[in-house]
């Protein structure tokens, strides 16, 4: 037998040797500027961070090496100072953000709601200066309807060939300004994966297929078109996925779910700030190079209270010097503290204070607000830059907007709907709370609803009757200075850009606006965000004596004021 024969006969009984390739998949999903292992805002120690996954991750590496596939899903660009900074103040320097996630050795990104909402300058250079492609199958070029970003990642591993799909929720335009999207649109996940998965399974033939999905698992429509938070019905609806990794919605979930061939498909969400991990293995039997059994096992893997890598830590310590240097500029002093607390019974001092910005940069009548952060305060004394982000949490822009009186009280309607109980008794509560559904020996109390919709307004003085069903609460008595305030009437009303796109639906739901007219009624637009604004508006007066304007109140006041402290009990602890 000659010696290429055998060297034949031997490749041949290899080859129809079994062999067992496990991989590894990571998932991080909205974490939100948080990198470091310190909360910029609050100045203080913080857990999660991305210094902490890498520390994880390069404990599995040891074990899985290259196996090891890292993934990101989105919402990395907002939320701390460290992304603030590197999206806005030093523009010149390579995107901190990209130099992590390349330094961490990611193999894919996908793109967030909170990612576009930086604008395009913004997104389009981070996800330039990433080694690895930023995913999104759905988010198309207006004139060609080609996608802007690459659809998908096919990767090999010791022979295993693994395809990652990626989308993004497609209610972009219920949120943002079309000004920080130009040219693009946002096509249904549903109808995307349809078009793509033969695609994939034809030209790929893959052996695992991944979903990278920014979008939550409970689907809503919104605006009678947008399809939000569609993860889980992709995942059924649409067969050939193994694992649908999730985000968006900030909430942890792991389990199974069947498609429509019967085939499980495993839906993970490591919820947000990097305190948590999605962590997917896959175990593939191989035999003849062909897969034969296939594996997959899901978890959720907690990070939050690792010690942080040394290695990144000094690799990212310039950045973080610059970053401690940004939040740590005084821009002025309160003379008291300010609290979202208060803003849920009554006007408030931190929610006033956004509608006195927003009247007099908007040049409005009357101004609608939110505390956007549940539980955020200011201490009394100097005031940072890091305050800031305490204060106003995302990068809105100001819109002023036309609407009549009629939809105005129709927007209040709903806010308030959506925020306090109908009492039909003095023992009943004031807000619309849930329980909380964990365990343990301290009960929590949460809204039923995100307060970051719990509008109210200035300019207009009015009440709230909690005894009366929703849609017949609010009763608006005149404007501030004392004059009618009349239904038929269209007045200049100050808003953020989320609620003046249609986000919470205030506007559609509540005040009646065909989601398509929303873009009609903007009078005037700013082109920084609020936080900029307030920013200036403070460093201007040097001296800020924050007060409640007093412009509206629960009634009856017998039953509501009661009603408040126990509910501030149940909400705050105290």
């Amino acid at each position: 037998m000659t010696l290429a024969l055998l060297q034949v006969l031997f490749w041949s009984v290899l080859e129809a040797q079994e062999k067992v390739v496990r991989l590894k998949i990571v998932e991080t999903s909205d974490v939100h500027g948080n990198f470091y292992p310190y909360d910029f805002i609050r100045r203080q120690p913080a857990s999660g961070s991305l210094a902490r996954v890498y520390a994880w991750v390069q404990q599995e590496r040891q074990k899985y090496g290259d196996n090891l596939i890292l993934l990101d899903n989105g919402d990395i660009l907002q939320g701390q100072p460290s992304a603030y900074y590197y999206n806005y103040i030093d523009t010149e320097s390579p995107h901190l953000t990209a130099e992590m996630l390349n330094f961490m050795k990611y193999d894919a990104g996908n793109m967030g709601n909170h990612d576009i909402e930086t604008g395009r300058a913004v997104f389009d250079r981070w996800a330039g200066d990433c080694h690895f492609p930023v995913l999104g199958a759905n988010i198309l070029d207006a004139a060609t309807g080609q996608p802007h970003c690459k659809p998908y990642i096919t990767l090999e591993r010791e022979g295993v060939k693994i395809v990652v799909l990626g989308m993004i929720t497609p209610a972009i335009p219920m949120w943002l300004s079309e000004n920080l999207w130009p040219g693009l649109r946002f096509e249904d996940m549903e109808e995307t994966a349809r078009r793509w998965m033969p695609v994939i399974q034809e030209q790929e033939k893959p052996d695992v297929v991944i979903g990278l999905f920014h979008a939550g698992k409970k689907a809503v429509l919104m605006g009678g078109k947008y399809r939000d938070n569609a993860s889980v019905e992709v995942a059924c609806r649409v067969p050939g996925f193994d694992v649908v990794l999730a985000g968006h919605d900030h909430a942890r979930a792991c389990f199974k779910v069947a498609n429509v061939d019967g085939d499980s498909v495993w839906v993970v969400n490591p919820a947000n700030n990097a305190v948590t991990v999605g962590d997917v293995e896959i175990t593939l039997t191989l035999q003849g190079g062909k897969v034969t059994d296939k594996r997959v096992e899901g978890r959720l893997t907690d990070v939050g209270a690792l010690e942080p890598s040394a290695e990144f830590m000094r690799h990212f310590a310039t950045q973080y010097d610059a970053i401690q240097a940004f939040v740590s500029k005084k821009i002025g002093r309160f003379t008291q503290p300010i609290s979202t607390r208060p803003a849920y019974f009554g006007s408030s001092a931190f929610v006033d204070l956004i509608h006195r910005l927003q009247l007099e940069i908007g040049k409005a009548e009357i101004s609608l607000a939110a505390p956007l952060s549940f539980d955020a305060q200011i201490d009394a004394g100097d005031v940072y830059v890091s305050d800031m982000f305490n204060l106003y949490k995302y990068e809105n822009m100001l819109y002023t907007m036309s609407l009549t009186g009629k939809e105005i009280r129709g927007a209040l309607e709903m806010s308030y709907a959506l925020w306090t109980n109908q009492m039909r008794a003095p023992s009943d509560p004031l807000l619309l709370l849930r329980e909380s559904s964990s365990t343990g020996a301290e009960e929590r109390t949460f809204f039923q609803h995100p307060s970051y919709n719990f509008d109210s307004a200035a300019g207009i003085i009015y009440t709230v009757d909690v005894t009366r069903p929703a849609d017949q609460k609010v009763t608006i008595l005149s404007m501030a200075d004392g004059t009618p305030f009349d239904e038929n009437k269209t007045y200049k009303v100050a808003v953020n850009s989320y609620r003046g796109n249609g986000g919470g639906e205030l506007l559609t739901k509540g005040a009646g606006i065909p989601q398509e007219e929303l873009k009609d009624r903007i009078l005037f637009s700013t082109d920084k965000d609020l936080r900029y604004y307030l920013m200036q508006y403070i460093e201007q007066r040097k001296v800020i004596t924050p007060e409640s304007l007093e412009r509206w109140k629960f009634i009856p006041e017998n039953w509501a004021k009661p009603a408040a402290v126990r509910d501030y009990g149940r909400l705050f602890g105290e």
